[in-house]
């Protein structure tokens, strides 16, 4: 038992009274060991306790018996992500193709499930879901600033080949959460107006990028750069935007090591790489498990049980059950091969229905305001999920807990956001500010510190006459 043990059980135990108090902390508490993987940071019996459990068990109970609890969001999305799990569950009771039924991993996706639906319940303001956003962005910065010092000071000789626990235990999933972050730590840097918390975001980005490259995922790679693209072409100053984004790719092509340069360039050299070779076989498997099982599928995580059966080419390895069997090695085949073309739709609804979200609160903001908090984290959302859209296309992560925790954010978001749009206080017209007059803001983010100063007070500038 070691000292990091005792911190992790008195920190657990120590706030599950506030957890059962306070539905939101627990939430929290929920979403940093899912993330930051607390609990793999101790070296003893606390590695293997089952906190969450503990945690989402006395906030559960503790929300169940609040007098003020507000009902779960029924919205679409919402509905939609129900019907994929009774989908998934129904096909894995009918237990189509060869090997055992996996219920714990169901389960485990149920549990996801639950996490969004409850975080729908907890989290109605602006500042809470600041919060939440906080959380989750910064239990990935730990991760993306301890690894990209520790690069820089092996001068990028450093290779991560797992990550550290969990949904993050292997480096790919690893890279692509750390893509995700970065647009997360940049439009927290964005929203927010204290200078004392907005310097340590704009340190914590390069280092997470450098974190990414050291991981040496191609995918990732190919992540990162949509989630630059997108987070330029939504810059506010476009052509500075691009200009800073040539910039970092110049710098990152020069200061890169050169077995991660060596790395990338193999992405055009598919054809002769075993790497994507066995992607490439695994889609194939996949796609003859789609035509077999085209409703339900071969079952929830039943990829790789099913594998040999559907290998018209086994090798002789294969054959004598030494191996060789692959995961799908993309979101969308492993969705659909394991839950059926139903499955897959849904899925992509929940995606989809997310991005139109986004782009239908973006329109509207921009009538509204010149610049705002909602409008950064408009980008802030659309770079995540493009993000995990590209990312995903060579992972298997189909059943990533952060995505759908995702879509149950962004489906919070457009709600405060149109709010606070519609309260007279913000806007009190179709590209209108207050009183039906078009306001120039001050600066996008939420509330700073407050210094004294020696200038007359000021009113805000009204551009115009209603």
């Amino acid at each position: 038992m070691s000292v990091r043990d005792l911190f992790v059980a008195c920190f657990v135990l120590g706030s599950l009274p506030i957890c059962f108090r306070k539905p939101l902390v627990g939430l929290l508490v929920f979403s940093l060991l899912a993330y930051m993987r607390l609990q793999d940071l101790a070296w003893g019996f606390a590695r293997f306790e089952r906190w969450s459990y503990y945690v989402a068990l006395v906030t559960f109970a503790g929300w169940i018996g609040s007098r003020d609890r507000k009902p779960m969001i029924l919205e679409l999305r919402m509905i939609l992500m129900i019907l994929l799990a009774v989908h998934l569950g129904v096909g894995l009771a009918l237990g189509k193709g060869p090997g055992k039924l996996d219920w714990a991993a169901y389960f485990e996706f149920c549990k996801i499930v639950g996490v969004a639906l409850f975080t729908t319940s907890v989290v109605r303001s602006r500042n809470q879901l600041r919060i939440l956003v906080w959380v989750i962005a910064m239990s990935f910065a730990f991760f993306g600033v301890k690894s990209g010092i520790a690069g820089v000071v092996s001068l990028g000789r450093l290779k991560i080949i797992e990550g550290p626990g969990g949904m993050l235990k292997d480096n790919n999933d690893f890279a692509l959460a750390m893509v995700m972050a970065v647009p997360l730590l940049l439009h927290l840097y964005t929203s927010e107006k204290n200078e004392d918390i907005r310097r340590p975001l704009l340190f914590m980005v390069p280092l997470t990028i450098i974190t990414v490259m050291l991981t040496h995922s191609r995918g990732a790679f190919l992540s990162l750069v949509m989630c630059i693209g997108v987070l330029v072409w939504r810059s506010r100053n476009r052509i500075a935007g691009i200009a800073i984004g040539v910039f970092v790719a110049i710098l990152g092509v020069l200061l890169a090591p050169k077995s991660y340069v060596e790395r990338i360039q193999t992405i055009g050299e598919y054809e002769s790489d075993g790497s994507a070779q066995g992607r490439i076989a695994a889609w194939r498997v996949g796609g003859r498990m789609i035509e077999h099982y085209p409703i339900f599928g071969v079952g929830l995580d039943r990829f790789q049980q099913n594998y040999l059966s559907h290998e018209p080419n086994p090798s002789p390895d294969q054959i004598a059950g030494k191996g060789g069997t692959r995961v799908a090695h993309n979101s969308y085949v492993q969705i659909t091969a394991e839950g059926g073309v139903p499955a897959a739709l849904l899925y992509l609804s929940l995606l989809f229905l997310s991005f139109l979200d986004i782009w239908s609160v973006r329109r509207r903001a921009k009538r509204t305001y010149n610049a705002s908090w909602i409008l950064s984290y408009c980008t802030m959302f659309e770079a995540t999920l493009f993000s995990f859209v590209i990312g995903s296309t060579f992972l298997n992560r189909a059943h990533f807990d952060l995505i759908y925790h995702y879509v149950a954010i962004v489906l919070i978001f457009g709600r405060i956001a149109r709010a606070e749009m519609d309260s007279p206080l913000h806007a009190g017209g179709r590209g209108r500010g207050i009183g039906g007059r078009l306001v120039a803001l001050d600066k996008p983010g939420f509330g700073r510190r407050h210094r004294p100063t020696r200038t007359f007070r000021r009113t805000p500038l009204v551009v115009g006459e209603a």
